[in-house]
């Protein structure tokens, strides 16, 4: 086998790795005559220089004492970027164009305008009515991938990229009518033919010589009447989401809000299929568009009130129940030992906070107008926040903050809930020899498991064999049984352009604050087990640490694509090894909650 595949399409600008197996560990092998190591169990892993085609080839030769192999490898290549004709004077990259597809604005609103084009050119863009939007030279330093930024340092380029242009589009429509901001279920947006006449054009234009080409943008401006939306993640009523639609502070990025269904909120643009809201005067965020039903047409954006607050204490957890006169977005903010929540667009009727029966784990609530349109409700707690989560019921909001366990300081995995998730399938990473991530993560799982129960804890575990288990169910199952912790087992791969020799080593992941402990525990605890280099840990947008409920975090003990490594993992001692130091890092982390509480 050869990674990678002979289908994939990879990224990379000038070196990546190739890794395979030749079958036996006393072969020699060269790729494009260059010596690449072989180990005993015949995988090799090499890091290439790449040509800058979009096909590379390698030529790769296997030789033992009594056989040969001979193999012509292609690899395609992604092209973000279009090369300049040879012998042009003046050019336009017309995949570097942005933004692309179909825009909803804003009246008023500006919309900025990118293109890669040949320097020192007049670049600008010719709208149908001949209005002219001129666009100027941006020299920037060439982008680093987050592969890089991840494993590999900065990556720094100092060179400059002087064929980039910048401008600003405002208050126009441009291009074919994208139609509708949120179209009724089954509604198909128009598509703008090739031939149509209110296509925008772009222009280069150097001496006597011009490069033109039509920019595939579609721009409607918005009403001055405001859209309302509902947010919904199952519009298509599968009944396998979450019910929850993920906010970003802008399309693409990271996770930032968690909008349980029926939230409301103004929709003030799109792009593409990112939803633009509009939270409060000084808060906005971008959903899928695929998750957001129309309210009816006149619907007004109103200042919510949030009134009078009640906690109401049980064994496992406190809950906090805020009425609110419309469901309001909101966010969760934490602390060590406080959580808040913020609501947008919101006015504050906080008459009176009352605290229920006599419990200590709460020890005082108040409230802030934060903002003209903002109220955040706080919560200081007496003992370290474990957990908590959030939902609807009616117009009041629930908010459950969990207790943290009773945890015997001498055995302090006695009587615990400890969730293992062996992670993948679907997806994973093959080491060169064909050993798939989920094979080697059950397997530690497994291992694990039988380390745990002997110390006492009780365990679940998300999967058992090698099948597929979808994301969410796996969050559900662990929240479901009130697991006091939850650890996802992984191993890990390198993207595409990364020097597997340089940037690998063992790391941890969390994603709330409240996670850092479990995970600099166990990230200790690896690193010293294993003996692997130190990546340390770090917060990870991933699904199986955004849990609330409790405690999460995801490891990554080996590299798959590391030969050594991949064959470690194939052995019960290098699986052992692997799940007795997860043990330990989980031992110190609830000992270490232990002492805290009995100061």
């Amino acid at each position: 086998m050869v990674y990678p595949p002979a289908d994939a399409i990879v990224q990379v600008r000038d070196s990546s790795f190739l890794l395979g197996s030749v079958g036996s560990g006393d072969a020699r092998l060269t790729i494009n005559g260059q010596p690449v190591r072989v180990w005993p169990n015949g995988a090799w892993l090499a890091y290439l220089p790449f040509p800058p085609d979009s096909i590379a080839e390698f030529q790769l030769e296997a030789r033992n004492a009594t056989d040969s192999a001979s193999l012509t490898y292609l690899v395609h290549r992604t092209v973000k970027e279009t090369a300049p004709p040879p012998g042009a004077t003046v050019w336009v990259d017309t995949l570097s164009l942005t933004p692309r597809g179909r825009v909803w604005l804003r009246r008023g609103e500006y919309l900025p305008l990118a293109v890669r084009a040949s320097e020192g050119a007049d670049v600008r863009l010719r709208l149908p009515d001949g209005t002219i939007v001129p666009m100027t030279a941006q020299p920037r330093r060439p982008d680093v991938s987050e592969g890089l930024r991840v494993f590999g340092g900065s990556g720094a380029d100092l060179s400059w990229e002087r064929d980039r242009y910048a401008g600003l589009l405002r208050g126009r429509a441009v291009g074919p009518d994208p139609g509708p901001l949120l179209p009724a279920p089954g509604y198909v947006l128009p598509c703008g033919m090739p031939g149509d006449t209110s296509w925008a054009t772009v222009e280069a234009i150097a001496g006597i010589d011009t490069a033109r080409s039509r920019w595939p943008l579609q721009v409607a401006l918005l009403d001055t009447l405001p859209v309302m939306a509902e947010l919904d993640d199952d519009t298509l009523h599968a009944g396998t989401t979450d019910s929850t639609t993920v906010g970003r502070a802008l399309p693409g990025g990271t996770y930032a809000w968690f909008f349980p269904t029926g939230t409301r909120a103004e929709v003030v643009g799109r792009v593409n299929d990112d939803l633009h809201l509009r939270l409060s005067g000084d808060a906005e965020a971008w959903i899928p568009a695929a998750e957001a039903k129309p309210l009816p047409e006149g619907t007004a954006p109103r200042r919510g009130v949030v009134g009078s607050v009640t906690l109401v204490p049980d064994s496992a957890f406190v809950r906090l129940r805020v009425p609110v006169s419309q469901r309001l977005p909101f966010r969760v903010l934490e602390g060590e030992r406080w959580l808040a929540i913020r609501f947008y667009g919101a006015a504050g009727d906080v008459n009176w906070m009352r605290y229920g029966a006599t419990d200590s784990f709460v020890r005082a609530m108040r409230w802030d107008q934060n903002a003209p349109d903002e109220v955040t409700l706080t919560l200081e707690l007496s003992r370290p926040l474990w957990g908590y989560r959030a939902r609807w019921e009616g117009n009041d909001l629930l908010l459950d903050v969990r207790r943290p366990p009773v945890v015997d300081e001498g055995h302090p995995l006695s009587g615990r809930l400890i969730a293992v998730d062996p992670g993948h399938p679907p997806g994973g990473a093959t080491g060169p020899t064909g050993l798939r991530e989920a094979e080697a993560n059950l397997a530690v799982g497994l291992e694990l498991k039988r380390l745990l129960q002997g110390a006492g804890a009780r365990v679940l575990m998300t999967r058992t064999s090698d099948s597929a288990v979808d994301l969410t169910p796996r969050v559900a199952m662990a929240e479901g049984a009130g697991a006091d912790v939850l650890v996802s087992i992984h191993n890990n791969a390198l993207p595409d352009g990364v020097n597997p020799f340089t940037n690998n080593g063992t790391s941890v992941y969390y994603n709330h604050p409240g996670s850092i402990p479990l995970a600099r525990a166990i990230q200790s605890a690896l690193v010293r087990r294993i003996g692997l280099r130190d990546l340390g840990f770090g917060r990870g947008d991933l699904a199986l640490v955004r849990g609330t409920w409790m405690p999460s975090v995801l490891t990554e003990g080996m590299f798959m694509m590391l030969p050594d490594q991949e064959s470690a993992l194939r052995t019960p001692e290098g699986q052992r090894l692997y799940a007795r130091a997860v043990l330990e890092g989980l031992r110190k982390f609830l000992g270490d909650q232990a002492r805290n509480e009995a100061r």
